[in-house]
C-alpha cells in the first residue's frame, strides 16, 4: 500500500545554508541559553529568580498517600449498647455512631465505660483497650486494615 498523498513529509533539514530558509541560526534565534546544544532546564527553574517552591515554605514536604484514615469513636459512645453485647462496625453504623464502613473503625479512650462489652473493631488505642478490659469486657482487633480512600 502507498501512503495517501501529502501524509508523509520530509524532515526539516536545518543548518544547510541560507538558501534552504533554515540557515545561519537554524531556527534557534540569535544566541542565548536556548540556542546551545544540550539545552535543558529542570522543572520549576525560574531563570535564577528564587523559585516559588523556595519562597513558600508551607508548600514543601509531602502528603503520605498510604496514610490510613479511621472513623474514630470515643469509648463513652459505647454506653448505648446493652451489657455483654457484641459491638462491631456494622452495629456502630446501625446506631449512627459511624457514618460509613468505608473507613476502618478505631476506638479511643475519651470518657468512661461502666459495663462489660465485647468490642470487635479494626483498632484500639492502648488506653481504650485497658478501659474496656477493666470494665470486664473484651477488646478484639479484627480484619487487616487496608488503605482507605
Amino acid at each position: 500500500m502507498v501512503p495517501a498523498p501529502g501524509s508523509r513529509k520530509n524532515r526539516k533539514r536545518v543548518g544547510r545554508g541560507n538558501g534552504s530558509g533554515h540557515g545561519t541560526y537554524s531556527g534557534r534565534g540569535n544566541g542565548g541559553q536556548k540556542s546551545r546544544s544540550g539545552y535543558r532546564i529542570r522543572p520549576g527553574f525560574e531563570g535564577g529568580q528564587l523559585p516559588l517552591i523556595k519562597r513558600l515554605p508551607r508548600k514543601r514536604g509531602f502528603t503520605n498517600i498510604f496514610k490510613i484514615k479511621y472513623s474514630v469513636v470515643s469509648i463513652d459512645k459505647l454506653g448505648i449498647f446493652e451489657v455483654g453485647s457484641e459491638v462491631t462496625p456494622e452495629r456502630l453504623l446501625a446506631a449512627g455512631i459511624v457514618k460509613s464502613l468505608r473507613q476502618p473503625v478505631k476506638i479511643l479512650a475519651g470518657g468512661e465505660i461502666n459495663h462489660p462489652l465485647v468490642v470487635r473493631v479494626n483498632k484500639f488505642s492502648a488506653s481504650a483497650k485497658a478501659k474496656i478490659e477493666a470494665a470486664g469486657g473484651k477488646a478484639e482487633e479484627v480484619g487487616n486494615v487496608a488503605k482507605a480512600d
